[in-house]
């Protein structure tokens, strides 16, 4: 996958960031997304659509991992500032302290990619996370991939 080189926001997040925030987010990120993320931090990919229940999706652009988003012209994309703002209708379990669903990408309508933790397994699976069904404590997703190297696979 190519992403246009002027959409990555810099600076890139460095290993120890990446590594912090998977502790703030009680999470281990797949080592495949960690690197995407260590060399294309929010960026935008040449190829945008792909296909999920019986639609197509297109994806704006991925979110990055910033120190300060508060100081950073883009710093609406930052994970951790997504991940706040969506609160509440990223998981099914009130007494849950983590992540569930991470948003990892923005979609065309207010839909995000996300990794999805709450099936224990090795790597999280990617979903679409239906930002217009979706209310608190009741998220609505579509199984997109089983690993986000496979949803790369899709993108066209």
């Amino acid at each position: 996958m190519k992403i246009k080189p002027s959409s990555i926001i810099m600076p890139l997040p460095p290993r120890r960031l990446i590594s912090d925030n998977e502790i703030v987010w009680r999470v281990k990120l797949p080592d495949d997304y960690k690197r995407f993320i260590e060399l294309n931090n929010g960026g935008i990919p040449e190829e945008l659509v792909f296909n999920c229940n019986n639609r197509s999706y297109k994806l704006t652009r991925f979110l990055c991992i910033l120190e300060d988003p508060e100081e950073a012209e883009l710093g609406m994309f930052d994970i951790d500032v997504t991940w706040t703002q969506l609160d509440e209708r990223l998981t099914d379990d009130g007494d849950l302290i983590g992540v569930a669903l991470l948003p990892i990408a923005v979609l065309f309508a207010g839909d995000f990619l996300c990794l999805d933790f709450r099936e224990p397994r090795e790597n999280p699976t990617v979903c679409v996370w239906d930002h217009s069904n979706s209310g608190d404590f009741d998220p609505v997703c579509y199984h997109v991939a089983d690993s986000f190297e496979e949803f790369i696979s899709l993108l066209r």
